[in-house]
């Protein structure tokens, strides 16, 4: 089992940057791919970024790509997302994920992959 807690949401500006943390325990966690997916007013959830679990590849959705960074502190037990220049539509609640099995090395955007969900933070961006 994995426990997600995910801090950082907010309300800002389009063009500011915000910081998301997701603080994970339960299982060793240099063991575990993580990701990051929101969802949008109205619409399916979406796949943002996640990280491998040795940090060695990323992947990030089409729309936040080169305006987000996903990043992992072993030492802190937590993923990161460094959202930059921020648009009205990346308003959304974003989830933190962990993948189902230890040490998943597939497909970093499937979120099939993941079994584990935080409770979700809202971000909202207003023009």
């Amino acid at each position: 089992q994995v426990q997600l807690v995910e801090s950082g949401g907010g309300l800002l500006q389009a063009g500011g940057s915000l910081r998301l943390s997701c603080a994970a325990s339960g299982r060793t966690f240099s063991s575990v791919t993580m990701g990051w997916f929101r969802q949008p007013p109205g619409k399916e959830r979406e796949f943002v970024a996640a990280i491998s679990w040795n940090g060695g590849r990323t992947d990030y959705g089409g729309s936040v790509k080169g305006r987000f960074t996903i990043s992992r502190d072993n030492a802190k037990n937590t993923v990161y997302l460094q959202m930059n220049s921020l648009k009205p539509e990346d308003t959304s609640v974003y989830y933190c994920a962990a993948a189902r099995s230890a040490y998943y090395s597939g497909r970093l955007y499937l979120e099939d992959a993941y079994g584990y969900w935080g409770q979700g933070t809202q971000v909202t961006v207003s023009s």
